[in-house]
């Protein structure tokens, strides 16, 4: 976050603030992510091109580094694009609760980056792209990127949040490299690596004929390529060929389903279309061959201006979470909501996407209420603050705490009302007993602990203390009462001082001991992640709110991710189902690992006749995870699960 870009929003809030007849709490709305809606992913701080990076049941988007511009008399001006010096990268496992990593200072030319830009060579960072392959058994991620309109450059690391290094000292792919000959703007890279292990970039825009060109210049501007990757990823094998994208004007993308590639592309502006190519939407192409011959399909994106009333550039990212495919894109909503208009200020966005029988993909209806969250967020686990769901008034900045994560950022610009909330998080029955945080301050405060709201039940609250500064971290803690259950979690932030009263590194819950020998009971249809299976209230005799059915016979499973122990040992887990007919198997993991394959459960006679099917695994003190999967057959319906021996 940019210092620029903090006091203007900070000037925002405290002008809002002092509004005749508004409480000292007005400064605390959201800005464009309101409670319950998934879009804007974020709204603390812009991002750009979002392109999305799946790896470990979590994505990464990386986005151009949108900062807000400024006219002599401090008011915004028009987007010239001029701060895209860094990629943004934020993270969920959820699509509710992002996780901020900062920015990457990628351009180093010129002093870019505070002098601590990592491509040296590199004046600008636009559009980036990211891929992870295993090389010799290690799995390496490389950043692609745009210097400006005129090469295509790579960072790489050992993580998806870095620390990324330069291994070329120059550009990957420039207008000399062969088959780059013809292509108006080198940007906007896409990467892909195939099931073999090979890699593939896809990049180029514009339109030729300079400033009056031809409605067939227009139509086939055939500036597009696909470039095949050497096996170090950072390297071109042979020459770019190029994809005959029609009406093309930017933003390629990439991805393959059952069997088929999908180029993707932002469609240009210019000239007369045809219906089925509109001005300013993503259109696509499919082929048998990453490298092509690629051949127009349709299109599946509108232009956000439809949606969300400020159109612009559209671009896009298409990725698979979890069996499930969605879209990732920009809408200058945030921007919208500060300033009336968007001016090119961009925000990320995703949405489902959806590929019919026949391999078409249907149009995306893009809105702001997005994703709905897809796992509940363990409070038991450290959580970094910058982790959000929904928030008012406050920013995120690095962080110089001992022992975060790579680019670690906290929470900042904290003045009394504003506040931060994560999505659903997960208490269990036994609930937590305590709370601490990391914090830094000079003027001190009170974090107070509420459930579903900002007014909602207070469950603690956390006096905060000066420690001497806000980069000197000191652990809080307070006790908790009256937590149980899934719940929004709500940190409101009070205090006396005017300005930042105090820093949040990470937070964390701890969990009462449950004390029943007759074991905790889970709820199936309160799992923390559900793979193709549906919570459902059809049939009856279930207990709590529903129970969970199996939509697919492979791979679909249920999981709960809280399960309390608090001595290791062998513990008894009774499933609570029902099967109408026949037998179904699970295999049954436990912490990631399997311990039982083709679990059998037999039978109940009816889908509203329930059984009790016990089984004997190891769990560890603390918490566990516990994840049932189909195996081919359909599954039984589960209601729910019982833990022994947590005692």
């Amino acid at each position: 976050m940019s210092k620029k870009f903090g006091v203007v929003m900070l000037v925002c809030a405290l002008i809002v603030t002092l509004l005749p007849g508004m409480t000292v709490y007005a400064a605390s709305s959201t800005i464009a992510k309101s409670v319950g809606n998934s879009n804007p992913l974020i709204d603390h701080h812009l991002g750009a091109d979002p392109f999305a990076l799946t790896y470990n049941g979590r994505v990464y988007l990386y986005m151009s580094s949108d900062n807000y511009e400024y006219n002599s008399d401090g008011t915004i001006k028009e987007n010239s694009f001029a701060n895209l010096k860094s990629v943004f990268v934020i993270s969920s496992e959820d699509m509710v609760n992002w996780t901020d990593h900062g920015a990457v200072p990628v351009a180093g030319a010129n002093g870019a980056n505070g002098g601590q830009g990592i491509a040296k060579w590199a004046g600008a960072s636009w559009a980036p792209a990211a891929a992870v392959k295993n090389i010799n058994g290690k799995d390496k991620f490389f950043l692609y990127f745009a210097n400006g309109a005129g090469g295509i450059g790579v960072l790489t690391a050992d993580s998806p949040i870095g620390p990324w290094s330069d291994p070329l000292g120059k550009a990957l792919v420039t207008t000399a490299t062969p088959g780059m000959s013809g292509v108006v703007w080198l940007f906007d890279p896409a990467v892909f690596v195939d099931d073999d292990g090979t890699g593939y970039l896809y990049c180029g825009g514009g339109i030729p004929g300079g400033s009056n060109p031809t409605q067939e210049q227009r139509a086939n501007p055939k500036t597009a390529r696909v470039l095949k990757l050497g096996s170090d990823m950072t390297s071109i094998v042979g020459s770019a060929s190029t994809i005959d994208a029609p009406f093309m004007f930017e933003d390629s993308g990439i991805h393959k389903y059952n069997g088929t590639y999908y180029y993707s592309y932002c469609i240009n502006f210019s000239g007369t279309h045809p219906a089925d190519k509109p001005a300013g939407e993503i259109g696509y192409m499919t082929s048998q061959s990453p490298m092509g011959p690629f051949t127009y399909a349709g299109h599946f994106l509108k232009n956000p201006g439809v949606f969300f009333g400020a159109g612009g550039n559209n671009h896009h990212s298409v990725f698979n979470l979890n069996n499930q495919w969605y879209v990732a894109y920009h809408a200058q909503t945030v921007s919208l909501a500060l300033y009336g208009a968007g001016k090119g200020y961009r925000s990320p966005h995703i949405n489902k996407l959806v590929h019919n029988g026949n391999g078409s993909i249907q149009e995306v209806s893009a809105n702001y209420a997005g994703i709905s969250q897809l796992i509940n967020l363990n409070p038991y686990n450290r959580v970094e603050a910058e982790t959000i769901g929904w928030n008012g008034g406050i920013l995120t900045e690095k962080c110089q705490a001992a022992g975060g994560p790579v680019s670690n950022q906290n929470v900042t610009s904290i003045h009394s009302g504003d506040w931060i909330a994560v999505g659903d998080a997960d208490f269990g029955a036994g609930g937590a007993k305590s709370f601490k945080a990391n914090i830094a301050s000079v003027t001190g405060g009170q974090i107070e602990i509420r459930l579903d709201s900002i007014t909602g039940s207070l469950v603690g609250t956390l006096s905060v203390p000066s420690t001497g500064g806000l980069q000197s971290w000191r652990e809080v803690e307070t006790t908790i009462s009256g937590a149980t259950g899934v719940h929004k979690v709500f940190f409101v932030f009070t205090g006396s001082g005017t300005g930042n009263l105090f820093n949040i590194d990470y937070w964390q819950f701890s969990q009462n001991n449950p004390g029943s020998s007759t074991g905790t009971t889970y709820e199936a249809e309160t799992g923390t992640l559900l793979v193709n299976a549906v919570a459902e209230t059809i049939n009856s005799g279930y207990t709590g709110s529903g129970y969970v059915n199996f939509t697919a016979y492979s791979d679909a499973s249920v999981q709960w991710s809280n399960i309390y122990c608090a001595v290791s040992g062998t513990k008894n887990i009774k499933f609570r189902y029902a099967l109408e007919t026949g037998t179904r198997n699970l295999d049954i993991y436990v912490n990631g690992v399997k311990v039982i394959s083709n679990a059998a459960f037999n039978a109940t006679g009816s889908w509203t006749s329930w059984a009790e099917k016990t089984i004997q695994v190891t769990m560890n003190s603390g918490t566990n995870t516990l994840k049932a999967v189909t195996t081919g057959t359909e599954g039984p319906n589960i209601d729910s699960v019982n833990v022994s021996a947590q005692y």
